[in-house]
């Protein structure tokens, strides 16, 4: 796998960058061709905790993990074990919804072993239809806080679109406009 590792506000030195490859790296073992897979790897400080994220980038799929700990080489082993039950979580899945088209398969090996881990085969139990109100993204944030969500979708009028207006975990705020 091809690895882009950089800090913000941290320096990646060389004993940290092995230690993602190798620890990362690990992934390798999923994939049917791991060269050509992209994964970033990227390291910031936030008081007293050591943030990593790390993102996979392959044909079909992007998987994500982001951790924080104390000790960067804790959030490391934190976030490769995210990204495995990720990878373990959807494998039947995957499976399932390729299987009429086995070509499409190109990115992932699934003759790995679920070691005793019970296949949660999500689904929708909740149908919702919502009416959404012109407005722009100040009165949306105060909507969103008034019902106590960490998400709204609203009609905003000065992108001319849907969009969902989301609380971030540093507490600030994040939008998606529609096309």
């Amino acid at each position: 796998m091809k690895m882009v590792i950089r800090g913000v506000k941290v320096e990646v030195t060389p004993a940290i960058k092995n230690h993602i490859i190798e620890k990362i790296g690990k992934l390798d073992k999923y994939l049917k061709e791991p060269e050509k897979v992209n994964a970033t790897v990227i390291i910031r400080v936030r008081n007293n905790e050591q943030m990593i994220e790390v993102t996979v980038v392959t044909q079909k799929f992007t998987l994500r993990a982001e951790e924080s700990h104390s000790d960067l080489y804790a959030a490391v082993d934190l976030v490769l074990d995210k990204l495995e039950s990720q990878i373990r979580k959807h494998k039947t899945r995957l499976k399932d919804k390729y299987k009429k088209e086995p070509n499409n398969l190109k990115d992932f090996l699934f003759d790995f072993d679920i070691k005793e881990e019970k296949e949660n085969h999500n689904k929708i139990v909740k149908r919702k239809n919502i009416n959404s109100k012109p407005m722009d993204e100040e009165e949306a944030i105060l909507q969103m806080e008034l019902i106590g969500h960490d998400f709204f979708i609203f009609n905003n009028v000065n992108e001319d679109c849907v969009s969902v207006i989301y609380k971030r975990k540093d507490g600030n705020y994040g939008i998606i406009n529609t096309k």
